[in-house]
């Protein structure tokens, strides 16, 4: 349930479409808002790039949207989403952690923050730069009509919508759908055919959005939309996986399983490939038993691996 006695620390502004500090994007959808309560910086409600996903989103999808939002984020442009538990958040952790405002659209007012457990990230939103968003007010709560109508908000901010995971039926695909109304980009990251989470994704291809297979596609697109910004940041020192950078091994092996089923001497060459140092092999049947347990792949009656049929279901 929201959280009443829980409120944003930061500056508050009431803005409606008479105000030049208003959105130009949002004045220009259908049903624009007539106004919007906000904490935070005004002057984050900048055209930016909407990355929305299944709240129960698989590791694959909370990879994509974190790998796709850092280099949106890492070229300056603001990521916008519905601070949603699932990919949504993931989106807006990795604009904060590239140093770039991100704008969160909520369902009910800013005083009544939902969900709660992500209080903690709509504060930090508002103390990166950016701003936590409602067009209802202050204290309203939030209702299932209310998500709805702020995914409108959501894409209308954005030049392009990048939809990670999305089910049939889901907020994630209703998104998209306001995208296409306001005139905005769609751009889709493919999933499996098997994956309940990627139905919607998969089908808006079908219907002719931009699909989004790697960093490159990636880049072209956000030079189409967004022109030439600055350069993303080096990845990091440490060896970590940056975002659009090597994949980590587990990363690594969950893909591969995704595009076919493997067997062990597969399995074992791409283990020793992405981890190279200490036992291979060991690490391999470690992992393997914990992603049989998590739901993530399952092991075929042929003794080879691949993702297990309808796991990781889950909706906005």
């Amino acid at each position: 349930m929201p959280v009443k006695t829980l409120k944003l620390t930061g500056e508050r502004f009431e803005l409606t479409p008479q105000d030049d500090q208003f959105p130009a994007l949002l004045r220009a959808i259908p049903k624009p808002p007539e106004h919007l309560y906000g904490v935070g910086a005004s002057d984050a409600l900048r055209p930016g790039l909407a990355v929305v996903g299944a709240r129960r989103a698989t590791p694959y999808g909370r990879s994509a949207a974190k790998r796709f939002a850092s280099m949106a984020a890492e070229r300056g442009i603001v990521i916008v989403s519905g601070g949603a538990r699932g990919c949504d958040a993931v989106a807006h952790e990795a604009a904060l952690a590239a140093g770039c405002p991100t704008v969160a659209f909520l369902g009910g007012g800013c005083n009544q923050l939902y969900p709660a457990e992500n209080a903690g990230l709509f504060q930090r939103i508002v103390d990166g730069g950016g701003a936590v968003v409602s067009e209802q007010p202050w204290d309203f709560m939030p209702l299932p009509y209310t998500f709805r109508e702020r995914n409108r908000l959501i894409a209308g901010l954005a030049r392009a919508t990048l939809i990670v995971e999305a089910g049939l039926p889901s907020g994630t695909f209703s998104t998209a759908d306001e995208a296409l109304a306001a005139g905005r980009e769609v751009w889709v990251v493919p999933g499996a055919i098997t994956s309940e989470n990627s139905r919607g994704a998969n089908r808006l291809l079908y219907q002719g959005a931009l699909p989004i297979i790697d960093d490159e596609s990636f880049a072209d697109a956000l030079f189409s939309a967004y022109g030439c910004l600055k350069e993303p940041t080096p990845p990091a020192a440490d060896g970590a996986a940056a975002p659009g950078g090597t994949p980590t091994a587990e990363e690594a092996l969950l893909d591969a399983l995704r595009a076919e089923p493997l067997g062990m001497e597969a399995l074992r060459s791409l283990a020793q490939s992405h981890h190279p140092r200490g036992d291979a092999l060991t690490w391999l049947v470690v992992w393997l038993a914990t992603a049989q347990r998590d739901g993530l792949i399952a092991q075929y009656p042929d003794g080879r691996y691949g993702p297990r049929v309808g796991a990781g279901r889950g909706r906005r």
